[in-house]
């Protein structure tokens, strides 16, 4: 794609999923450029979430390209992601009055437990319908839908991927791709976080101790009910795409998970 930016620099594509992606070179600069990123993205580099923004351009195609500094660094690695610098930056993004603010101005949605489990109901296939540990768990979900008032609601990344985690050159931890962003209960990223990363028996340590959160029946029962709607979901999708040993590892997961009470 011809960007037409000032003489001298030099768009290289990235790759990845969206193909938005590119490393802009000019002289001994360069810069991470991506299209069409979120607005968001000016609240979450003045919070230091993200590196640094350098400038936001509107270019002829009605594309939006947006230029940060770039970082020398690596991806967190699977076993990193239970550490507490990782609990730290989640915290502060949760508990940021502005970020929230900001996402808010910019027209960011709510993500309400109900839209989750209608969103798994939708198009599920007769077999997924009618499987009897599936069944058991949906009918306890819709019973038990978590409830808290959207006000307090927080901003939420929604993909906790460990290859979104950059760990800088200089030792500083950076959250990045937040295309997913949305304002939820803060209990949604805290499951999918420790659904993938951390191991039951570390739960209650990791909140306490890490993530720096006083534990309540209520929180046990919202991270447990988000826990269980995103496998749910999970299991759905690898259903749909024909990955079936995926599935059914998601399904033995479900099952132990149900048959413990969740978090306990």
């Amino acid at each position: 794609m011809d960007f037409r930016l000032d003489d001298g620099w030099q768009i290289h594509p990235l790759g990845g999923n969206t193909g938005t992606a590119y490393m802009g070179v000019k002289e001994q600069e360069k810069l991470f450029i991506k299209r069409n990123t979120s607005p968001f993205l000016a609240a979450l580099s003045l919070e230091e979430i993200t590196p640094r923004l350098v400038w936001t351009k509107h270019i002829s195609t009605g594309d939006t390209l947006t230029a940060q500094e770039w970082l020398n660094g690596r991806c967190l690695s699977k076993e990193e992601m239970g550490q507490k610098n990782v609990a730290c930056l989640l915290a502060r993004v949760h508990r940021s009055k502005i970020l929230r603010k900001m996402l808010r101005q910019v027209g960011g949605r709510y993500v309400f437990p109900e839209e989750m489990l209608s969103s798994y109901f939708r198009g599920l296939s007769l077999e997924l319908r009618t499987h009897p540990l599936l069944k058991q768990v949906a009918n306890r979900l819709r019973m038990h839908q978590p409830k808290l008032d959207h006000r307090e609601f927080k901003v939420s990344h929604g993909d906790l991927n460990h290859k979104n985690w950059l760990l800088s050159d200089s030792d500083r931890l950076y959250l990045v791709d937040w295309e997913s962003a949305r304002l939820a209960d803060s209990a949604l990223d805290i499951s999918m976080l420790m659904c993938q990363y951390v191991p039951r028996a570390e739960w209650k340590q990791w909140l306490t101790e890490k993530y720096g959160i006083s534990i309540t029946v209520g929180l046990k029962q919202r991270i447990s009910w988000y826990y269980m709607v995103n496998l749910l979901l999970s299991i759905k999708n690898e259903h749909q795409r024909g990955r079936f040993f995926e599935m059914n590892r998601d399904i033995l997961q479900l099952a132990d998970f149900f048959e413990k009470q969740g978090f306990i």
